[in-house]
């Protein structure tokens, strides 16, 4: 008996056999065809939002801009319980420590940072005595300087800002630091969430023209969630507003030379606008004799301030210029500086 073909049958038999082929090749891929096996964005939005939420603690890196300046930023949460952050730009690094009551709200907030605490000074010579005694010491400062960034560490705040219909594009298997990650995103960011359950939020990238929580074209990662990052008051701190917690800060009230006869000792009446303790060194007194007439130096010596006295107090110091005689101190002018070396 003979088979017969028909055209019919043949372009039937080779469509069969290319969709077989097809859904094999699909098969053996990683991603699912159509989409199928993927998760749901809504899972996607619930996973990210609610590992903020849940979170006893977690860790924010990344950098963003903000008054014009691009910052790098290290922040710490325990949510409405305390926050470590370190923001720096090309000039300036501040540290910071923010502490929470009951409610959420800021009650103690803590700063170190020498250049950014000059900027916020006078340039008088108070001022800079100030800057200098605190050297980079921990000051008591209003909680309001501190990026608090709720729009990116509260759960439904950073799903309001960010998903829901903020969302107008998804992007499958994006690599995040080789986790595989979906890429939800809308005008204001790009969201990349763990593609595997539970869906953890890995990052964040705010996009240039959206202004959130005060910054704008941001790069942040999202890390060491549950991590203990041991965040406490710190001890010893500077509070400006009770100058007797600043390292000494003496200045000179008075010089006496009367006793600068055929041996000149040189003194100085100093007083400590400061406290006791705290500093890395003595304070000392620079003396220099000057001629009235030629200005040139005639000599010189240095006495320390020890002990220290408290604040407000007075002390006398004094030390000797060699190879001066009585004569050629009425003939000169002695002047004493101080030195006043601050925290380390």
């Amino acid at each position: 008996m003979r088979t017969i073909v028909s055209p019919r049958s043949t372009t039937y038999t080779a469509r069969a056999i290319v969709a077989g082929a097809t859904f094999v090749a699909l098969m053996s891929a990683c991603q699912a065809p159509f989409g199928l096996g993927e998760p749901s964005t809504r899972s996607l939005e619930d996973g990210a939002t609610g590992t903020l939420a849940a979170a006893t603690t977690l860790e924010i890196t990344g950098s963003y801009r903000a008054a014009g300046d691009l910052w790098s930023i290290d922040l710490q949460v325990a949510p409405s319980t305390a926050q470590h952050v370190v923001v720096s730009n090309s000039v300036l690094k501040l540290e910071a420590l923010v502490f929470f009551d009951a409610a959420g709200s800021p009650t103690d907030a803590y700063f170190r940072g020498n250049q950014y605490l000059s900027q916020q000074m006078g340039t008088d010579p108070a001022s800079r005595n100030l800057v200098k005694a605190a050297g980079n010491g921990w000051w008591k400062g209003p909680a309001s300087d501190v990026p608090q960034l709720f729009s990116l560490t509260d759960g439904p705040a950073f799903r309001l800002a960010f998903l829901g219909t903020a969302v107008t594009r998804r992007t499958d298997h994006v690599a995040v630091d080789g986790v595989d990650a979906v890429n939800l995103s809308g005008p204001r960011a790009d969201v990349f969430i763990a593609a595997s359950a539970p869906h953890q939020l890995l990052g964040i990238k705010i996009k240039a023209g959206a202004t959130i929580d005060g910054i704008t074209v941001a790069d942040f990662k999202y890390g060491n969630f549950g991590k203990d990052f041991k965040i406490a008051k710190p001890t010893d701190v500077i509070d400006f507003s009770n100058l007797s917690t600043l390292p000494p800060i003496y200045t000179v009230v008075s010089v006496d030379t009367s006793r600068c006869t055929a041996t000149c000792v040189v003194s100085a009446v100093v007083k400590n606008l400061g406290g006791k303790f705290g500093a890395q060194a003595p304070s000392t007194i620079a003396f220099t004799m000057t001629d009235s007439a030629t200005k040139a130096t005639v000599g010189t010596c240095e006495a320390q301030v020890v002990p220290d006295v408290g604040y407000n107090a007075t002390k006398t110091v004094s030390c000797t210029i060699s190879s001066v005689s009585g004569q050629h101190a009425n003939a000169a002018i002695v002047t004493a500086t101080p030195t006043n070396p601050g925290r380390a």
